[in-house]
């Protein structure tokens, strides 16, 4: 090995340490730092122009769109079943089925897959934002985003900068005699 090896070995060495020493230094979050009190978290998502966020225990994962096939005889809200990993999984178009027109499907669409009774169910949204954090001293009125059907899933809202953002409830979305009727 020559020296110049050697002393490019060395300096590597000596990185890895000092990510080693970091590493260890490093203090990760307490529990009551990640839930304090206060604070709300879930999956933040847009669907239409109102921006939501659904708390993470009712979003069971979220994935990319996949080749659907449609169901005939189905709510036009209904955009079909599509075989996930060996299961089929009805798809809904979230926004059809709460404003009545139809999402623009595209690429780099995503769903949220909701746990129901009976079988999960994926809802497509509009577009994903990822994790959401508000604290109840943001918390504003939530008219004005829960307007129409969306009255019946959105009863807490926040502002986050500019932007108000509505809860909406996803457990009381599969719980909706409506929702749960897909057959036309």
């Amino acid at each position: 090995m020559s020296a110049t090896e050697r002393t490019g070995a060395a300096d590597a060495f000596a990185l890895l340490l000092d990510y080693e020493r970091r590493s260890l230094a490093h203090e990760a979050g307490l529990p009551e730092r990640l839930d304090a009190p206060g604070l709300w978290r879930g999956v933040g998502y847009r669907i239409g122009a109102r921006r939501l966020a659904s708390n993470f225990d009712e979003v069971i994962e979220i994935l990319p769109l996949p080749q659907i096939t449609p169901v005939p005889g189905a709510q036009g809200w209904m955009l079909g079943v599509a075989n996930v990993r060996g299961n089929l999984l009805p798809i809904v178009d979230l926004k059809q089925f709460l404003e009545g027109e139809r999402t623009v499907l595209h690429e780099s669409q995503r769903m949220l897959v909701v746990r129901q009774a009976g079988g999960d169910v994926a809802v497509t949204i509009d577009e994903l934002f990822g994790q959401r954090s508000f604290h109840e001293t943001n918390e504003v009125p939530a008219e004005a985003l829960a307007q129409g059907r969306y009255a019946h899933f959105v009863d807490r809202a926040f502002r986050l900068g500019d932007h108000e953002w509505g809860i909406f409830s996803l457990d009381r979305l599969t719980r909706t005699p409506e929702f749960r009727q897909a057959a036309a």
